[in-house]
């Protein structure tokens, strides 16, 4: 009988490598897929949910990128609003109110957010302690992510991957406060013509400028 114990939690042991190992080889292909990527364009759906009171806002828009860091995020629905990370600067513009705010590029993407995963700069192994969830569609993995150092704006995400492409499908965030910031991805163009004018913005005239760029 301690013969036979002693197998079984021998094999479990093996299929509990095996499945770290699994992990190790889908992460290292996210990474490397966007490693690669010189540009895409995806439609998106947003679902941001508020903790407090439980309200739920879904936005829709279109998200472009190209190498090495540059960003256009625009939602369309259901009201306008335009993120721009640019070479030099980011921009994030509400045309309703007609007021735009500055913003280093550093900030937005140094900190753990959205972007950070589809622009490729964050480490999925160094940042995060990774695990396998069940319950992914259909040709599609799904990974549960726990950062290593504590952020504000990141303390629990869930990602799932294209089995084959291993491209980001959703991404949702939970920040510190219990809010979830849920995206999805369709449609994704990878290396598509992408013209570089999108990543420039000059604000109207008629708008508010908010520089946050020359704070301390």
């Amino acid at each position: 009988m301690t013969r036979r114990i002693a197998a079984v939690l021998f094999v479990l042991l093996c299929a509990s490598r095996a499945l770290a190992l699994d992990i190790s080889s889908v992460t290292d292909n996210i990474q490397r897929k966007y490693q690669s990527l010189n540009s895409f364009t995806a439609d998106f759906t947003q679902a941001l949910t508020n903790a407090a009171s439980k309200e739920k806002s879904i936005r829709t828009g279109r998200i472009a990128f190209a190498k090495p860091a540059l960003i256009r995020w625009e939602t369309e629905t259901p009201e306008k609003e335009l993120l721009v990370v640019g070479k030099n600067a980011a921009w994030n513009a509400f045309p309703g109110e007609k007021n735009v705010f500055r913003y280093p590029v550093d900030q937005v993407l140094g900190s753990k957010t959205m972007l950070r995963f589809l622009s490729g700069k964050g480490n999925l192994r160094e940042d995060f302690h990774l695990q396998e969830e069940q319950g992914a569609p259909e040709g599609q993995i799904a990974l549960r992510l726990v950062p290593n150092e504590a952020d504000a704006g990141l303390v629990l995400a869930h990602v799932w991957v294209d089995a084959k492409t291993f491209l980001l499908t959703r991404i949702a965030i939970e920040d510190f406060y219990g809010n979830i910031n849920d995206v999805t991805l369709r449609d994704v163009n990878v290396n598509a013509n992408v013209s570089k004018d999108l990543f420039q913005y000059a604000p109207p005239k008629d708008y508010t400028v908010f520089d946050n760029t020359k704070q301390p």
